[in-house]
């Protein structure tokens, strides 16, 4: 498969971009992935790049979203930081990679398990990571239930997920809210945001 240019970007739809992540990822999971010849993609993109998505997700080793949705060199825009939310830099870089550099689709992506989400439930305290973690600390208030305090730890895995999944939410409506390039994008049909949860237990996509 070879690399994406400016007519195969341009000619993509937010549909088509988002359609083309669930099909990646459906050949993840079942092993049937493209065969690519990456050296050739790196000779396709020496001269630019025509992504047609922007995947912010985890640091975490197991989530890689070229892996997890079967993409080649040049195909995606992938940020990268603990606990998958928006700051003013993710922010910036999104914007650069819908509204300059042509992607059609955002995907903000958790994952089960996650140890950032882990850490901000038990309010862990450990140099700069502390700092970090209070960004994912809205999404454990938000999670009402349960409500004993014995329940809202790492140790419940079952809480750890759907703070995981508030977590991908709030960095969208962060997204919207703190982000008018990529709102009205969105609002005007150019873009789609989308949330997902990766599931670590067996590389499947879910999106929200």
């Amino acid at each position: 498969m070879k690399a994406h240019t400016k007519q195969t970007q341009e000619a993509m739809s937010p549909d088509a971009a988002l359609k083309a992540l669930k099909d990646g990822n459906k050949r993840f999971i079942t092993s049937t992935q493209v065969s690519r010849d990456l050296m050739q993609q790196v000779a396709d993109t020496s001269t630019g790049q025509y992504p047609f998505a922007t995947v912010l997700h985890c640091i975490d080793s197991r989530v890689s979203a070229e892996l997890v949705f079967d993409q080649g060199i040049g195909d995606l825009f992938s940020i990268r930081i603990a606990g998958n939310f928006v700051n003013e830099d993710i922010l910036g870089s999104m914007e650069f990679a819908t509204k300059l550099a042509g992607t059609k689709v955002v995907v903000v992506l958790g994952h089960t398990a996650c140890g950032a989400v882990k850490g901000a439930c038990d309010h862990a305290k450990l140099g700069n990571l502390t700092g970090m973690l209070e960004k994912i600390t809205p999404a454990v208030t938000a999670v009402t239930e349960p409500a004993d305090v014995a329940l809202r730890t790492s140790s419940n895995i079952d809480f750890v997920n759907r703070v995981a999944v508030k977590n991908v939410h709030m960095a969208i409506d962060n997204l919207r809210a703190m982000s008018p390039v990529l709102k009205e994008m969105e609002a005007a049909g150019d873009i789609k945001v989308v949330g997902a949860m990766y599931h670590i237990e067996n590389g499947q996509v879910d999106f929200l």
